[in-house]
């Protein structure tokens, strides 16, 4: 009983340098495994609490009318739809890409609309903290378009791609929701082939529990998610890219394939369509907040058992991307959350 109560060092003392050397080395390492567990665990866990309050929370967003200089209340994606079609941009210091790309989809909007009266549509721009003049431009656009064809929702700090889009997509008053990029590097023309496949299946589809049960069935009321994919370009891309770049994307899609399952080849095309149900079901479930939340949306479509096909678009890269090499270790961080956070029942999926 007494040899059991010696001290380490003690014991230590029997034992070779070197021995006690790796015991030492094992042991810290042991205790730093278990400290990074604990943190991330921790970091799941929070991430889950501040989805619950941010579910039951009640928003006092608004818009600003730079006309009338009045406050006109945000509308929730659990109102009935008032527009035919929403189109989300989430811009962070676009001020320079942010005109053009604003510039020709409003013109396709206004010339889609005068010849077709139904179609009616509002432009919604998601200003994350931006330290430049995004917000200026922006709210340039509402005093020309008018506020009920064009909004601002301003963050106040940066929060992410991923956090821009969930409050663009709960504020909108669209049946169809688009979110596209503020670079326009997708032909905003392409939305009519979302569209279509949205049409489509909506044919086959069931509508969601809880919609209207009248005779004609409502866009809104059937869950469909529609993505916009460049894997058509993927050979060109390989061949005019850097190795180590293509060494990181396959690696970085292989994560993807991993954790989110196969269906989708890319995931990361910022231009993907939503009917009003799906995208309510989708945007009060999803987490992340920055650069993986499209993986997450394809997981949660897949558990929510949301059709989703994948439609190839036109697509021009434009300088002045944000995705940095260090985003890719940021992008692998979130996979892991999607992977632990869901797989354990840490975070639940309300349907």
């Amino acid at each position: 009983m007494a040899a059991a109560a010696w001290p380490l060092s003690a014991v230590a003392g029997f034992l070779p340098a070197s021995l006690s050397l790796t015991l030492l080395i094992a042991t810290l390492v042991v205790v730093l495994v278990l400290g990074a567990a604990a943190v991330f665990f921790e970091h799941i866990r929070k991430i889950g609490c501040m989805h619950s309050l941010e579910r039951s929370a009640v928003s006092d967003a608004f818009f600003e009318d730079p006309n009338s200089l009045k406050k006109v209340p945000c509308p929730s994606i659990f109102d009935p739809p008032e527009k035919y079609i929403s189109l989300i941009v989430p811009a962070y210091n676009e001020e320079h890409r942010l005109p053009s790309a604003l510039t020709e989809t409003l013109n396709y909007l206004k010339r889609r609309s005068t010849a077709d009266k139904s179609f009616s549509y509002e432009v919604l721009i998601v200003d994350d903290g931006s330290t430049d003049c995004t917000s200026k431009v922006a709210f340039n656009f509402v005093k020309q378009h008018k506020i009920d064809n064009v909004r601002v929702l301003l963050l106040g700090r940066n929060h992410g791609k991923g956090e821009a889009v969930r409050k663009g997509m709960l504020h909108s008053r669209g049946e169809l929701l688009l979110m596209l990029d503020a670079d326009g590097a997708t032909k905003v023309t392409d939305l009519e082939k979302l569209e279509a496949q949205v049409r489509t299946l909506a044919k086959e589809v069931k509508p969601s529990p809880g919609a209207s049960t009248s005779s004609s069935q409502k866009l809104s009321d059937v869950e469909i998610a529609v993505f916009g994919s460049r894997a058509h370009l993927e050979k060109q891309a390989l061949a005019t890219r850097k190795w180590y770049r293509n060494f990181l994307m396959k690696g970085f899609h292989l994560v993807v394939l991993l954790t989110a399952g196969p269906g989708i080849k890319d995931t990361q095309c910022g231009f993907k369509m939503f009917t009003r149900a799906a995208a309510r079901k989708l945007f009060t479930n999803i987490r992340l907040k920055r650069w993986c939340f499209d993986v997450e949306i394809v997981y949660l479509c897949k558990h929510l058992r949301i059709p989703m096909v994948e439609v190839s678009v036109t697509w021009t890269e434009i300088p002045g991307s944000k995705v940095r090499m260090t985003s890719i270790m940021h992008m692998v961080f979130e996979l892991l959350l999607i992977k632990v956070g869901y797989g354990l029942g840490i975070w639940k999926i309300y349907s």
